[in-house]
């Protein structure tokens, strides 16, 4: 090149070629304090601000998590606020809905909200819904089905409000905080980071508003629009509540005794092995009784996967387990081993268990150990209704961690009260029995005849294994035969499988 005219002609020459104008040297060096700058980065703002820049409108979907479970208070909080401004026909996907949300009963006869996704329904709500509040039907999905159809644009969520427990002004959040402000702390918040990455606009509501960068944080300020401080946005005292909460039932030690028996005499008990446990008392309590028996005979499991327990972090610990993988914290001791432990990951929803995410971790799972409320002579299983046909409980990840992993067991107990358990047909199908291989009762062990070679080995081992037939037969000679359920003729629940077909639906309990 021969001069700097020369230079200068090829630089216009690339710049028209490409559209664009020739760099003028105008820029000017910013002096201004870097804490300044975070402050004036405009994302810290009230939430009626943050709404409002949001741009939500009537009829547009809203979406929440669930891990603060019954301490939640951003569901109840913004949906509030979102009705003292006027807004009407709001669609709420939310991870779950539990107890603690019974005063949205209201915002759905205002008008506020009437449309709702989720994975799970609880308490009033979810009896109101089940005798046909709703004029939609709730939408279910499960935990990784739901992660797949936000990331698809099948569930397209226009804004994310996400309770965390820290977060900077510029968006980064996490669910633990490391500073001495800390008001709650959640864990994981697996089930919020694909409504972060692929909502319109994420809002992110917080106690604690610490300094820029806030370390280790789940949520990227990439993915954030505004921050909103708050008073709380969650009682972690009660997160290990409900169906999570550590089982002192003498039936439910029985059962975990013999599903961890299964486990060690199934074959895939060796060194290497990985494990999930679902909530409910009975499949939660199945790790201390697994403990024993790793120790016994020297064996280490690679991983353990899902809601991650106290349970699963001393098994980690004790080094009987290499790596946690956590969706979600379901006490206080593991959202505190993922805030210290780098061998306690969080991830989200789709990493967990997507069906068409390759890398997903129950694709590499081998043993999961799952609750029911019914489970019929097919091995099908339901989570989600009651024999009553009230709608009391989640999906979850069920359905999906039975399809995937090397070996499903359900834990059920033959009858609760006198409500049987095993029954001719369950009242929702919410996990196909095809992908259910061992119903483990306190009156024997039923294996799907899919697995033959996996009861020859339980068989082998001295366990008293059944036909499921002979366990509905012994249910129905202690209570007889269930009366019909009043079912009507609304549809108040639609069932999606796990690649987006309509699986069942959920009629209305008629007054």
């Amino acid at each position: 090149m021969n001069s700097i005219k020369d230079r200068a002609d090829l630089i216009a020459a690339a710049a028209k070629k490409m559209g664009k104008e020739v760099f003028s040297n105008g820029f000017v060096k910013d002096s201004t304090p870097r804490f300044e700058l975070q402050k004036q980065a405009g994302k810290v703002v009230t939430l009626e601000e943050a709404i409002k820049k949001s741009g939500l409108k009537d009829g547009m979907t809203i979406s929440f998590h669930h891990h603060f479970r019954g301490g939640d208070k951003v569901i109840n909080m913004v949906v509030a606020k979102l009705a003292e401004m006027g807004f009407k026909n709001l669609h709420l996907a939310s991870s779950s809905l539990i107890d603690v949300h019974e005063p949205l009963i209201e915002h759905i006869k205002n008008g506020v909200i009437t449309k709702i996704s989720t994975s799970g329904l609880r308490g009033a709500l979810a009896t109101e819904i089940s005798h046909g509040l709703m004029d939609e039907p709730v939408v279910f999905r499960s935990h990784g089905s739901r992660g797949y159809a936000i990331k698809s644009g099948e569930l397209h969520i226009d804004v994310a409000f996400l309770g965390a427990s820290s977060c900077d002004p510029l968006g980064n959040a996490a669910g633990y905080s490391t500073s001495e402000n800390a008001k709650s702390i959640c864990g994981s918040l697996g089930y919020a980071l694909p409504d972060a990455k692929y909502a319109d606009h994420t809002i992110i509501l917080t106690d604690d508003l610490v300094d820029y960068p806030n370390q280790h944080n789940a949520i990227s300020e990439a993915d954030v629009d505004y921050v909103v401080v708050v008073d709380s946005v969650g009682d972690s005292s009660k997160i290990s509540s409900g169906a999570i909460r550590d089982t002192k039932n003498p039936r439910d030690i029985l059962l975990a005794k013999q599903a961890a028996k299964v486990v060690m005499n199934s074959g895939y008990f060796e060194n290497g092995f990985s494990l999930q446990t679902g909530s409910g008392g009975a499949s939660l309590a199945v790790t201390k009784y697994l403990r024993q028996g790793m120790i016994d005979k020297g064996i280490k499991a690679s991983f353990a996967l899902g809601g991650i327990t106290s349970h699963m972090v001393k098994l980690h610990q004790e080094g009987l387990i290499d790596r946690l993988i956590d969706v979600q914290s379901f006490d206080k001791v593991a959202a505190e081993s993922l805030m210290n432990d780098p061998k306690h990951k969080g991830v989200s929803a789709n990493e967990y268990a997507a069906m068409l995410e390759p890398g997903s971790a129950t694709h590499y799972l081998d043993v999961v150990i799952l609750s029911a409320l019914e489970v019929d002579v097919n091995f099908n299983v339901n989570v989600l209704v009651g024999s009553d046909g009230i709608i009391r409980g989640a999906i979850g990840g069920h359905p999906d961690t039975a399809a995937d992993s090397a070996l499903s067991i359900i834990v059920c107990p033959l009858l609760r009260g006198r409500i049987p358990c095993v029954v001719d047909e369950v009242t929702t199908l919410i996990t196909p029995g095809s992908t259910v291989d061992v119903v483990v009762t306190e009156f024997g062990v039923a294996v799907n005849p899919r697995r033959p070679e996996l009861k020859a080995r339980l068989e082998a081992a001295g366990i008293k294994i059944v036909e499921i037939t002979e366990l509905r037969d012994r249910a129905k000679s202690i209570i007889g035969n269930a009366a019909p359920l009043p079912f009507g003729d609304k549809v108040v629940g639609v069932v999606m499988a796990r690649d987006g077909s309509v699986m069942d639906v959920i009629k209305n309990i008629a007054d």
